[in-house]
């Protein structure tokens, strides 16, 4: 163990013991690797020195190079992530088998989401997979969809037994996208009307994929079809409206929102996540289930003091108070500085770095 200036130290190296912050919150664990990300919390809260395991060092002085994805989470992989790229690679065949309308595996989708979900350590406002490329978009957009779905339908009291085919819902929600043209999904400026009424239709190609897979309920079916309906009857493909949507589909409509806007795509970057919930707040007046709404900001923010968050002007701090009647604009302590999100309107939080 050496104690060494945060200025010489680099991502990869191990922590030997446990880092507070000076109002003595944790800000990370002994024995975590520690990333580009953790250095720029570290010099935000003017820590000095710590503690790093020898071997971490010697090792790079010895020229032994670090593997990037051990580097990039908090030590070797996790189990979440193995079953993660599990699930990855699962979806590209399954999509694969889609594209050729072949029998899709849903027992081995059932089990590989249900290995996912029992591995935990999944947070909604702070998960990044892992190797992100954009051109993954559609498969890593599954997924998450997936996952935050079934959080919500848990959190929203529906049926145990609904958990998991909203979870499938999520999944196959863009299935039809196999059907439209690859260059349309890619392109990096805005489509024009044609090449959107085409794309539109990966709703329809998708539930029609689906329809004849016995070992799927209908409002799996269903999610693909009308997960882009909207609440006023102002959605697509038939613009139904409230009571015309299935549960499920309105479940993974408030999901697939979110990662939309949330993730890096090819004609757009990564919007920030709480102003995305503010999005979805007002959406929640006509277009969206307004119920399924304010549950998913509720839940997704009820963060614990001392959550690590990084402002728009690149300022990082900690979460010191929640007013629960404006969720996604907590009191942000900054170096001893209260930033009150509710009422400097021109601030938001940008990432959530840590939670708590």
């Amino acid at each position: 163990m050496r104690t060494v200036s945060v200025s010489q130290i680099n991502a990869g190296d191990k922590l030997a013991e446990s880092i507070n912050s000076r109002f003595g919150q944790v800000l990370f664990y002994k024995g975590r690797i520690l990333t580009e990300r953790d250095l720029e919390i570290l010099r935000a809260f003017l820590i000095s020195t710590v503690s790093i395991e020898s071997k971490s060092i010697v090792s790079k002085e010895e020229g032994t190079a670090t593997d990037h994805s051990a580097a990039t989470t908090s030590g070797s992989d996790t189990s979440f992530e193995q079953e993660y790229d599990k699930m990855l690679q699962l979806l590209r065949k399954v999509f694969g088998l889609a594209l050729g309308n072949a029998e899709l595996p849903v027992l081995e989708m059932r089990n590989c989401l249900q290995n996912l979900i029992d591995a935990g350590d999944y947070q909604i406002l702070s998960f990044t997979p892992r190797n992100y490329h954009v051109r993954d978009f559609l498969y890593h957009d599954s997924i998450m969809v997936s996952l935050t779905s079934y959080q919500l339908a848990q959190w929203h009291g529906l049926p145990q037994r609904d958990w998991m085919q909203i979870a499938l819902a999520g999944l196959l929600h863009d299935i039809g996208n196999v059907k439209i043209d690859p260059g349309l999904l890619t392109k990096p400026t805005r489509l024009t009307n044609t090449e959107f009424e085409e794309v539109r239709k990966h709703a329809l190609y998708g539930y029609n994929l689906l329809k004849p897979v016995a070992a799927l309920n209908e409002g799996v079916k269903l999610s693909a079809l009308q997960h882009h309906e909207r609440e006023d009857g102002s959605g697509y493909p038939l613009g139904l409206k409230s009571d015309q949507i299935h549960l499920y589909a309105k479940v993974v409509a408030v999901a697939d929102i979110f990662h939309a806007m949330t993730n890096h795509r090819h004609h757009q970057v990564a919007i920030s996540p709480y102003l995305v919930l503010e999005q979805l707040s007002e959406d929640s007046f006509g277009k969206m289930d307004p119920a399924l709404v304010q549950t998913f900001i509720n839940k997704v923010t009820s963060f614990h003091t001392g959550t690590v968050v990084k402002l728009n002007d690149n300022r990082i701090g900690e979460i010191i108070f929640s007013d629960r009647a404006y969720p996604t604009r907590p009191w942000v302590n900054i170096s001893g500085t209260i930033v009150n999100l509710t009422l400097e309107r021109n601030l938001y939080i940008q990432d959530v770095i840590q939670l708590r």
